[in-house]
């Protein structure tokens, strides 16, 4: 019997190789070897109620605290786009961008989008050079962001 699915039980989770990211209006559908980091905390508020018979703290929910991105990417010629972005910093301002990762499946439709506000590079890894290696030159490229919104396709 054909699967039409219908049956969600037989749901396959997504791969994780296919992927892109839009770095702002100008750099659309840039390919990374890796990205990695998009995780979110809440940060935990401990107090003790004062008429509370119990003798331990309650705990909240507090401020959220968002991690860096991590993005590697190959380095390619005459491509600096990167390090502009990054030169771009002068004391307390920067190029904010809304950074756009998104999660295709394998016919290349957005199933999954990770969209990044006010997004910034705070540090830029330049590749390892070795006399005896034959790997590929790789830049990385790490940005920091103060909210983390996820959509589906």
């Amino acid at each position: 019997m054909a699967d039409d699915g219908s049956n969600l039980g037989n749901t396959w989770p997504m791969p994780k190789f296919r992927f892109e990211v839009d770095l702002g209006s100008e750099l659309k559908g840039v390919a990374f070897q890796e990205v990695s980091g998009m995780d979110v905390e809440n940060q935990i508020i401990e107090y003790r109620k004062s008429d509370s018979s119990l003798f331990s703290t309650e705990k909240m929910p507090g401020i959220v605290k968002y991690g860096n991105i991590t993005m590697k990417r190959g380095v390619f010629i005459n491509d600096n786009t990167f390090w502009k972005w990054h030169d771009e910093i002068t004391m307390n301002t920067i190029q904010r961008r809304t950074v756009l990762i998104k999660l295709l499946d394998e016919s290349g439709a957005v199933t999954m989008q990770w969209l990044l506000n006010n997004a910034w590079p705070t540090k830029i890894s330049s590749t390892d050079l070795k006399s005896d290696g034959n790997e590929v030159a790789v830049d990385t490229l790490e940005i920091a962001h103060e909210q983390l919104i996820i959509t589906n396709g």
